[in-house]
């Protein structure tokens, strides 16, 4: 299970590196779009968003608008050693940091933001299946803090990210809506 997972996510990094940036921007614009369209982003107060680092889907562009709609904006910060993460909020960029594998997350000061307090969280992946089950980074930070979560799960996607199966575990929970560049994908968490 372990070596395939591996396997795949080396497979679709690999693929996402061979966009050019002119598609990624292309794509990721219509990704945007797309979310700015639901009822989930527009009902949403607040935002649970990681700050994205090539070739992922970009996030700087949605979190400024959701800045210029009045939306609070979480990001997480991660602890490796318990292997945890709370998302805290921040208003401006300049509250950011580079911790470890140039992630970049919220300075100390930043302020916590509960579960309950999101109502919209974008769950990162590397690759996605059509039934919302996603192959994450491989920190499990995710699986670990899904479980209880209430709000509206949302994950964004190329379409190179989909793929028809990945090894899902008990523990695994599937993502609301997969966004990609054409189309909206409700998916059986719905």
């Amino acid at each position: 299970m372990k070596e395939n997972k591996k396997k795949l996510r080396e497979e679709v990094k690999s693929r996402l590196m061979e966009l050019t940036i002119e598609e990624h921007e292309e794509r990721s614009s219509g990704i945007a779009d797309n979310l700015f369209s639901l009822e989930e982003w527009k009902k949403a107060k607040t935002i649970g968003i990681t700050i994205s680092i090539h070739p992922e889907v970009p996030t700087i562009r949605i979190i400024e608008q959701a800045w210029r709609e009045g939306k609070g904006v979480a990001v997480p910060k991660c602890d490796p050693d318990k292997k945890t993460m709370e998302f805290r909020k921040i208003s401006s960029f300049n509250q950011l940091e580079t911790v470890y594998h140039g992630l970049l997350e919220p300075v100390a000061e930043t302020a916590k933001v509960t579960k309950d307090e999101l109502d919209a969280l974008i769950v990162p992946g590397l690759a996605f299946t059509k039934e919302g089950f996603r192959l994450g980074f491989g920190g499990g930070y995710y699986d670990r803090f899904l479980p209880g979560y209430k709000g509206a799960t949302l994950a964004l996607a190329y379409e190179i990210q989909l793929v028809d199966e990945l090894p899902v575990e008990v523990h695994d929970i599937a993502v609301g809506k997969l966004i990609t560049p054409s189309k909206v994908l409700r998916t059986s968490a719905q």
